[in-house]
């Protein structure tokens, strides 16, 4: 009898640390954040040879993620996107806006605003 109750109460403690542990990883998750960029390039060529490159460096190297990038689109509703939409990833709009603020970003945008007229934005996506 006294083997069976050790075992329950083993069973009993370890189900509720399970739960405490649950309870505070999703008491920490963040929700991740979207960046949503739309583009009209004015030269392809450069865009392509000199922004491309410095801009993809910089969101893989901040943990960026890219979701979308350049694909087809059409509108629903309201006013058409710009014909080049990106989506990037990150694991909170904390990163995003780390991204937007380091200086291969800066660099990136000194190069694609002479190509290129951008307009981004991140939004927060659903808690987890």
């Amino acid at each position: 009898m006294n083997r069976y109750m050790t075992v329950g109460l083993s069973m009993l403690a370890g189900t509720a640390l399970g739960a405490v542990a649950i309870q505070t990883l999703h008491a920490q998750a963040k929700p991740l954040a979207y960046v949503v960029a739309e583009i009209t390039v004015k030269d392809q060529d450069g865009y392509t040879k000199e922004y491309v490159p410095l801009i993809t460096k910089s969101i893989q190297e901040s943990g960026g993620k890219f979701l979308a990038r350049g694909g087809q689109t059409i509108s629903f509703q309201g006013d058409p996107p710009a014909k080049r939409v990106v989506v990037i990833q990150f694991d909170g709009l904390d990163k995003a806006k780390a991204w937007t603020g380091s200086k291969d970003w800066n660099d990136a945008q000194a190069v694609g605003n002479k190509m290129a007229t951008i307009r981004s934005y991140a939004v927060e996506g659903v808690s987890p």
